[in-house]
Order: C-alpha cells, then structure tokens, then sequence
C-alpha cells in the first residue's frame, strides 16, 4: 500500500514495489505549496476517473497509475484491501490530483493539512 509523509516541504508517495511495477512510476515527490485540498474519501476508487495510461486498474478493485481526463491528469494508488483514502488536489505540478489510498486517511488529510 502506498504511504504519504511529508519531509522537507515535500509530500512524497512512497509506493511499493509491486505498486511501482503496476504504475510503471517510482514514488512521487511535489512541494507542499502545490497543495490546494485535501479531501476524506470513503470510497477511493470511484473517484478515479479518465483513461489509465500507464497502470494498472480492475474497475471497482484497483486503481494505480496515471489517468488522464479531458483536462486533467490524476495519479492514484488504491486496492480493495483499503478502500478508504485521500483525495490531494494540486496546483502547479504534472498531476492535477493524486487519489491514495489508506488505512486511516483522517489522521493522514491532518498530517498532510498540517505538516509538522
């Protein structure tokens, strides 16, 4: 499962191996004064939308990868095993919006919203 921690006025998503071979990305990095929202979501995957290009997706079971709307281009790393998660709206940066999932992603959007 990916993980996101703030070092040094970066968010980072840390991905894992197999989250890295099905997005063919290693783990992203962006500052956090690109950030303009973080949202609670308790349904992850159906807030990912657009074309996959590259990764890897099971409608309703996995979502990780680049996905590329009309205008927007989003990256998400979510599995079943954790349907809850954050969604991260950007401003700046190659994604518009990153959509991860996670175990506890109340205390994750605080972590995020207030960086320590």
């Amino acid at each position: 499962m990916a993980e996101l921690s703030i070092e040094a006025d970066e968010l980072i998503v840390h991905l894992s191996p197999l989250e890295k071979a099905e997005a063919v990305h290693a783990d992203l990095r962006f500052p956090t004064t690109s950030i303009t929202d973080v949202t609670v979501l308790d349904n992850a995957i159906q807030s990912v939308h657009g074309l996959r290009a590259p990764g890897a997706g099971i409608p309703g079971y996995l979502a990780v990868g680049t996905f590329r709307g009309p205008t927007s281009k989003m990256f998400a790393a979510i599995h079943r095993s954790a349907p809850r998660g954050v969604k991260i709206d950007l401003e700046g940066e190659s994604y518009d919006t990153l959509v991860i999932g996670c175990e506890d992603p109340e205390a994750t959007a605080q972590m995020i919203r207030r960086p320590s």
